[in-house]
């Protein structure tokens, strides 16, 4: 079960990170006129929503405590997934640049309690 943990914790750490850099220096409008980061950004917050969903059959106590909001996170990532047409912009960008560092940080210490 650790090894599963970890590498899914890995896995969101680096979607985390990837989410950051990409929006790196950039804003709302630019977003909204670069198809290709529209598109990056997407795929990571699928990542993101997967790995919590495979973290929720291994560890669901130990994601609840150190991702509280997990499951609302797997619920945006369906919307990515399956309601491709009714994404909103606006909330996708807010995510990625106001709610993925705290993400990050909790991923981080998460890591750190399984001791990886």
């Amino acid at each position: 079960m650790p090894h599963k943990v970890e590498k899914l914790l890995v896995d969101l750490r680096l979607a985390c990170s990837e989410i950051a850099d990409f929006i790196q220096g950039k804003s709302l409008d630019s977003y909204l006129k670069d198809r290709l980061l529209q598109l990056a950004l997407e795929r990571e917050f699928e990542i993101v929503g997967e790995a919590l969903n495979r973290l929720e059959r291994l560890d669901p106590k130990g994601l609840d405590q150190h991702i509280p909001e997990y499951r609302k996170i797997i619920g945006f990532r369906n919307i990515i997934a399956h309601g491709y047409d009714v994404i909103d912009d606006a909330t996708l960008w807010d995510l990625a640049s106001n709610r993925t560092p705290e993400l990050l940080s909790q991923v981080e210490t998460y890591l750190v309690a399984i001791g990886a």
